[in-house]
């Protein structure tokens, strides 16, 4: 673990942007490195799995919220907008954590071959699990990073410690639920197919019967489902996705309110900034005034934190 810790605090501090998040040239890993408590941010997650090395941070996945500390993991079993908060960290001790995509083609090959879990009924459904992190995953995470000093060597060697490490995580605590989600029949993985319509088509208008049938259920049972496992209604959720988007596009790419408002789908701006404040405790032109500043000297550093977290 200390030698994990120091790899992502050297990289860290030599690539992270102005909210400590650092995207790698190996597929699927990125990191963390804040120095100091930070306020809610506010990003959606693809399924990954977030080793927390050092602090702690708050996750709050749906209505699921964990506090997690050095040496536990979060793992995130869905495309989910998340709200992260940052509680401990120092200049002496900083947050540090580093996060891997989970690849559902590599969960469906292993839990094809471990062979499937028993069904979990629909009230069993989750999206946010955390489990003290196990040595061999700790060592997965170590080897991958790794990669970054020999980048001619990530191609061979990557996709084996991905297979190693999806290996263990299905081996672990929350292995059941896991091989549910890889289970294309299962209820998880068919409410997951139609996330990942809705994620796609976020700007456009997307019917409930087009996503239940999607996912072969009735529309009142995809409701229902869909509202359990997200703690959101389908509508709440595109809503969700077209907010975060606007606020990068305010906040990365300069975007006026208007015109972010429009290109990610609302037909009204008066709507698109009453939503925006009830999610974001602010309207969009002071929020994108408040982060002027800081992004002229950062170079535009926030935008992948609002996509993807550690």
């Amino acid at each position: 673990m200390n030698s994990l810790k120091q790899a992502v605090q050297t990289y860290a501090r030599r690539h992270a942007n102005s909210d400590g998040l650092v995207l790698t040239p190996v597929q699927g890993l990125r990191m963390m490195c804040l120095e100091a408590p930070a306020g809610d941010l506010h990003s959606v997650y693809k399924p990954l799995v977030c080793l927390v090395l050092q602090g702690a941070k708050r996750i709050l996945v749906g209505n699921q919220q964990k506090v997690l500390s050095a040496g536990q993991s979060a793992i995130v079993s869905a495309d989910m907008p998340v709200v992260g908060r940052i509680v401990q960290a120092s200049q002496s001790e900083p947050y540090l954590a580093i996060a891997v995509e989970i690849d559902m083609v590599i969960l469906r090959e292993l839990t094809a071959h471990i062979g499937n879990a028993p069904a979990q009924s629909p009230s069993e459904m989750q999206t946010l699990f955390a489990q003290d992190t196990e040595a061999e995953v700790i060592d997965c995470a170590s080897r991958l990073m790794k990669l970054l000093d020999h980048p001619s060597s990530a191609l061979l060697l990557r996709p084996g410690i991905m297979q190693e490490l999806h290996y263990w995580l299905l081996a672990g605590p929350h292995g059941t639920a896991l091989r549910d989600i890889a289970d294309p029949g299962s209820y998880a993985s068919r409410l997951a197919d139609a996330i990942a319509i809705l994620r796609a088509e976020y700007t456009s208008r997307v019917s409930v019967e087009h996503l239940a049938s999607k996912a072969g259920m009735s529309p009142s049972s995809f409701h229902k489902h869909f509202k359990h496992m997200t703690s959101l209604t389908p509508g709440q959720y595109q809503q969700r996705l077209r907010l975060i988007e606007a606020r990068r596009l305010m906040l990365d790419e300069g975007y006026s309110a208007s015109n972010a408002a429009f290109e990610v789908g609302y037909e009204s701006v008066s709507q698109f900034t009453r939503e925006y404040g009830r999610l974001f405790q602010v309207s969009p032109k002071r929020d994108a005034l408040r982060y002027q500043k800081p992004l002229e000297v950062a170079n535009g550093g926030t935008v992948a934190s609002q996509q993807i977290g550690a």
